[in-house]
């Protein structure tokens, strides 16, 4: 085997795949990238049992072969190379050859043969998008996924296709993200649920432009591909949240209020909410909305804190508790200048939504009982 490749599409490859790589494993062979020759184009590919990524690069094939090589090494290496071609050999003793320049690196192998294939995906369903739509969608949402595997449906998102439609929902317990858009083309309804693993990496290899991807279902697998990158990933089994059976359909008490006003505040509010002097203890902010305006305050053996800002509001005094960070999480990702906030009782979920996007994004957070 012997190529000669640019390392910006080296280290595109490389960045793309990596996160494929097993990091707790007995089986040093999970720990390496599979390198494949086809014509003048290389693979490389990666694959932790649970989720595989390919990704396909033109470069100059002078002689065809395979083998795999130690992940982080080969990587760490290629990525300190000078910015110039990179010629990448196999010699007769197994070991990857690396020239640039003056560098010279020799890396043992792996036997190829020993790499376990993707699986195969029988397709059942599938839908095509925008690229830029679903790092939107999964950016909106992931953030709101479960880390607790006592509960492991809900450690991804669900997808669901209904009625040309897509939703993308996260929920881990205590609030809930839900993102919707419109198909451009017609699509069977189906719906999966897709480790939030996968989707912060597909999050990172996917651009924000309107390229598409395709993502398609089968019994226990997705398969998401994109120009010349693919990625394979398990599905969750459970049943999911009948998530529009808890999201609130009125409320008692909304406010209209500025993004980052509000942001800003529960930012400064949280300096103390979170300090470090009691880490074991989480006290909740305390929000108040009273006509035209919005208190929100925290006191614990830190010191006290109280903002005020102005909004509009519409209905009832209202008072409630809530864990800042959940708030912090929405308001990072919303894009509209202005948000609602909308209340019912101070034990019902609070639900915050951008004014002009018209139900497509919702974040609901379940309130906290603040001590007297």
């Amino acid at each position: 085997m012997k190529f000669v490749c640019e390392k910006e599409k080296l280290i595109k490859a490389i960045n793309s795949v990596v996160k494929g790589v097993s990091s707790r494993t007995t089986m040093p062979i999970l720990e390496g990238i599979l390198i494949q020759t086809n014509n003048q184009e290389i693979k490389l590919t990666t694959y932790d049992l649970e989720l595989g990524i390919e990704y396909v690069i033109e470069c100059n094939v002078e002689e065809q072969g395979n083998t795999v090589v130690n992940a982080t090494m080969f990587s760490e290496i290629i990525r300190r190379l000078p910015d110039s071609d990179i010629s990448i050999t196999l010699n007769e003793k197994d070991l990857l050859v690396i020239e640039c320049e003056g560098s010279l690196y020799k890396l043992s192998t792996m036997n190829p043969l020993e790499f376990p294939e993707l699986p195969a995906i029988d397709i059942e369903n599938s839908v095509e998008l925008d690229q830029n739509t679903l790092k939107n969608m999964i950016r909106k949402t992931i953030f709101a996924v479960s880390v607790e595997e006592n509960r492991p449906i809900f450690t991804g998102c669900l997808f669901e296709i209904q009625n040309n439609k897509i939703n993308v929902v996260a929920v881990d317990g205590f609030r809930l993200g839900l993102k919707s858009n419109y198909l451009e083309s017609s699509s069977n309804d189906f719906n999966a649920v897709i480790p939030g693993k996968t989707l912060n990496e597909v999050n990172k290899i996917i651009s924000d432009s309107f390229d598409k991807i395709k993502m398609s279902i089968s019994k226990n697998q997705a398969l998401f591909e994109m120009e010349n990158c693919k990625i394979v990933t398990r599905l969750l089994d459970g049943e999911f949240l009948k998530y529009d059976n808890v999201i609130p359909k009125t409320w008692e008490t909304r406010i209209r209020v500025n993004k980052k006003d509000l942001q800003e505040c529960f930012e400064r509010i949280s300096l103390i909410s979170m300090s470090s002097i009691e880490k074991e203890r989480k006290y909740p902010v305390k929000v108040s909305i009273e006509i035209g305006k919005a208190i929100i305050s925290c006191t614990n053996q830190a010191g006290d804190a109280k903002e005020e800002i102005l909004v509009s509001t519409e209905g009832k005094n209202v008072e409630a508790g809530f864990n800042p960070k959940y708030f912090l999480d929405a308001l990072k990702v919303i894009d509209d200048e202005e948000i609602f906030v909308d209340f019912g009782s101070s034990i019902s979920p609070c639900i915050i939504r951008p004014v002009n996007e018209d139900g497509s994004y919702i974040y609901m957070i379940l309130p906290i009982k603040i001590q007297d």
